[in-house]
């Protein structure tokens, strides 16, 4: 797919439509699925199965003494997010990645049941920690370049996420506003010139300024253990400081259609799956793997070369990877 293709089947559907959640999704750029896993099993399973994670590590971490929350005891990560590690291909985020209810509004929001999903990582946040100095980087997953809505990015909500808890802040009706900010606004180089980067856009305080004088508000999305938050790619994002003593936990999941990959796209992911790897959060193009965590140019002596709990490889996990077809 080309950096400018449109995608005829998502236009904005300002007309309210669908008669569902999709009217609310397309107006403010986000939607939240209550109960899209129980309570119980993102408490119960998915959270504990991060935490035991982060554990495994022979880096003195420790979840019940605060004093070992910081780098030094911590394998490596990009503002929480464990991407490298095998973190992607853990049998537990494979089993959010198939719960029939994360997979089902990307169906129904992509119009079709043939999807594949990005190799995506999860997020630990501790709070207090001394090491770490918050700053805002409100963004957007999509590039200004690509038109329409390419990507719709997705998190499974594991902790509280209440009014001083971490969790995800939103430029609500961003998205809706997007191409018409770049028609008087000039593109800003990216972060860097690699490629990878190509899709984060960082807005300053100036953009958010603009948006805000054409109605739209930042809000801090409040949701409880096993919802399930949907995102325009196009919608302004960051995370909100954490105010409470809540550790923060979610997992991220993007899926979009098969059809829109490439076959040297498909090949790449089949590669990356293969080596247990992770990618950005696009499922179908931008497809750059994460590669291994570096220390002073070589492989962090903390890397693995399998997950600490693989999955059970099933035909729906092939096809999710997009290494299946689903006409097989």
């Amino acid at each position: 797919m080309s950096a400018t293709q449109t995608l005829p089947s998502l236009t904005l559907n300002a007309q309210n439509q669908y008669g569902d959640w999709r009217d609310d999704f397309f107006k403010n750029g986000y939607y939240i699925f209550k109960g899209a896993v129980s309570k119980e099993k993102a408490t119960e399973y998915y959270y504990k199965k991060a935490l035991d994670w982060l554990q495994s590590f022979d880096n003195g971490f420790d979840i019940n003494n605060k004093e070992t929350w910081t780098k030094e005891h911590l394998p490596q990560s990009f503002k929480n997010m464990y991407i490298n590690y095998c973190a992607a291909q853990e049998k537990f985020m494979w089993d959010a990645r198939t719960e029939p209810n994360v997979i089902k509004p990307f169906a129904e929001l992509w119009g079709t049941d043939e999807l594949i999903v990005s190799f995506d990582a999860f997020n630990v946040s501790l709070p207090g920690r001394k090491d770490e100095e918050f700053r805002p980087w409100p963004h957007t997953d999509q590039a200004p370049e690509r038109k329409g809505l390419s990507c719709v990015q997705g998190l499974l909500n594991l902790t509280p996420a209440g009014p001083k808890d971490g969790g995800l802040l939103l430029t609500i009706g961003s998205s809706a506003l997007f191409e018409e900010y770049f028609e008087s606004h000039p593109i800003r180089p990216r972060v860097s010139n690699d490629a990878k980067h190509y899709d984060l856009y960082l807005f300053q305080q100036d953009d958010i300024e603009w948006f805000k004088s054409k109605g739209c508000r930042e809000i801090k999305v409040e949701a409880e253990p096993g919802d399930l938050v949907l995102w325009d790619s196009r919608t302004i994002h960051h995370v909100a400081k954490i105010e409470s003593e809540q550790i923060r936990t979610v997992i991220y999941v993007c899926m979009t259609p098969r059809a829109l990959a490439t076959p040297e796209d498909l090949a790449l992911k089949k590669d990356i799956f293969e080596k247990y790897e992770a990618t950005t959060h696009w499922p179908h193009c931008n497809i750059w793997r994460q590669g291994k965590a570096m220390i002073d140019g070589k492989v962090d002596p903390l890397e693995r070369d399998e997950p600490l709990e693989k999955p059970v490889v099933t035909d729906q996990i092939l096809r999710l990877a997009g290494i299946k077809p689903y006409d097989e």
